[in-house]
């Protein structure tokens, strides 16, 4: 059913949340599509597909009822079944459309693996150059489905199956890397469940490493900051998600090729000329009968960061024109404006109390900006909802420029969604405080305690 497009809709608007509570809400968004998005346009680079999207054996499944959040809320018109656009630097929601509902992700499933893969080499459980020995389990991975034909006992690099993992969604090599961390493909499995509800991904429930089967489930909020966390985390999975093409084996006859079609990197390269977008380096695709077509892109422009997520298109191609229409309403009607300016003072909070000083205050203010995607043209106030500051006596000298004194936080309510967006900063001293000497805190001691007794005199009368 087509969305129907309130009156408080027609103009482009934001619904925004901070990462810490990521997507608690849903907006709508509009603007003015190009004619050339209007039609569907079908897959005219099969040449160029590898078999990640193939269909692949799945296990019969029901995904669960769940309570639609804002199933209509879609006036860009999309042919998805899920959508979203968030700000990769804040988590600020930018557009949504069905984003509560935990749908299958197929082959974008692998983003976890991805992550726990990088999470242990930074833990030092793994290392680029170390050599996996393939498992029996990897080398009986399903052959409908990507892989590189691994054998069991074949040694290869983490770094090798990563970009094997990365580049050609290969399920053999994924499965390879799940059973080295966790003894089994099952094993790694829970891994995975404990990590997503370690991450905050309340509605993903994970039963392979590779998304083959359709029981598998994730709200597209929750696949927009699983992509999030990773790019925070491990900005290095870039390096990997932006390949266009590599070769395994220097023997193969030819290269592993990224079904991630919108990527830069495939600029000059016919097949894809409808769907490349200048700055879009990652991140997976995914296809399953159950899904559809899905695709968590990410894209850059000067100093923003966009990730967006498409659920359930018809073919191949449409997941990229769908993002593309994305990140055109976002780029074409939004803008990043810094509304708090780091080192601004707080009026409420410009300075706090300090013991054994040589001063008995110190000055402090934000140390770093408050920043948000907004309507273009527009000027964006917001105001301190909140501070928390050292209570008289905690804080004790001697005190350093930049130190943590304290936090505040601000709040920004958009005028045209009505959402709001929380920030919290933190306080930093902007001075070198010393600690007074001796002499002068026992003259101070002094001075403090027949100011006090002369109080305590007068109050008697």
């Amino acid at each position: 059913m087509k969305a129907r497009l309130a009156p408080a809709l027609a103009k482009p608007v934001i619904s925004a949340i901070m990462a810490a509570s990521l997507l608690a809400g849903s907006c709508a968004a509009t603007s003015t599509i190009p004619a050339a998005y209007a039609a569907a346009t079908t897959n005219t680079a099969t040449n160029a597909a590898s078999a990640a999207d193939a269909p692949a054996a799945t296990a019969p499944a029901t995904i669960p009822s769940y309570p639609d959040k804002n199933p209509s809320s879609n006036p860009l018109d999309l042919a998805v079944s899920a959508a979203i656009v968030i700000d990769a630097d804040t988590g600020q929601l930018l557009y949504s459309y069905n984003i509560d509902k935990p749908l299958p992700p197929a082959s974008m499933t692998k983003m976890m693996t991805e992550y726990m893969v990088l999470k242990a080499i930074k833990e030092g459980k793994l290392s680029w150059e170390q050599e996996v020995s393939v498992s029996k389990e990897a080398a009986s991975t399903p052959a409908d489905g990507s892989q590189i034909y691994l054998a069991e006992g074949d040694t290869h690099t983490v770094k090798e199956l990563y970009t094997a993992m990365s580049v050609a969604s290969a399920n053999d090599a994924t499965v390879a890397l799940a059973t080295q961390l966790g003894g089994s493909e099952a094993g790694f499995v829970e891994m995975m469940n404990a990590t997503a509800q370690e991450i905050g991904l309340t509605t993903a429930t994970f039963t392979s490493s590779t998304g083959l089967l359709d029981t598998t489930l994730i709200a597209a909020k929750d696949t927009a900051k699983l992509a999030m966390t990773i790019l925070k985390e491990h900005p290095e999975f870039l390096d990997y998600s932006k390949i266009p093409s590599i070769k395994f084996r220097e023997r193969d006859d030819k290269p592993m090729i990224n079904n991630d079609w919108m990527l830069e990197g495939n600029k000059g390269n016919a097949n894809f000329a409808q769907y490349t977008y200048d700055g879009v380096d990652g991140m997976k695709t995914g296809y399953l009968s159950a899904a559809g077509y899905c695709f968590t892109g990410t894209v850059k422009r000067g100093d923003t960061r966009l990730i967006s997520v498409v659920y359930g298109t018809k073919n191949k191609g449409k997941r990229f024109l769908e993002t593309r229409k994305l990140y055109d309403w976002a780029f074409t009607n939004l803008e990043r404006k810094t509304i708090v300016q780091p080192k601004s003072v707080v009026e409420s909070a410009e300075t706090v109390k300090l013991a054994k000083g040589k001063s008995k205050t110190v000055a402090i203010a934000t140390e770093s900006d408050f920043s948000l995607m907004v309507k273009k043209g527009s000027t964006p106030q917001a105001v301190v909802s909140s501070t928390s500051l050292p209570a008289d006596g905690e804080l004790v000298a001697p005190v350093k420029v930049g130190q943590k004194i304290g936090t505040v936080t601000y709040e920004f309510k958009d005028p045209e969604s009505g959402s709001v967006v929380t920030k919290q900063l933190n306080l930093v001293a902007t001075e070198d405080v010393e600690k007074a000497g001796w002499f002068s805190l026992m003259m101070r001691g002094i001075g403090e305690f027949f100011s006090g007794l002369f109080k305590g005199i007068v109050n008697l009368f």
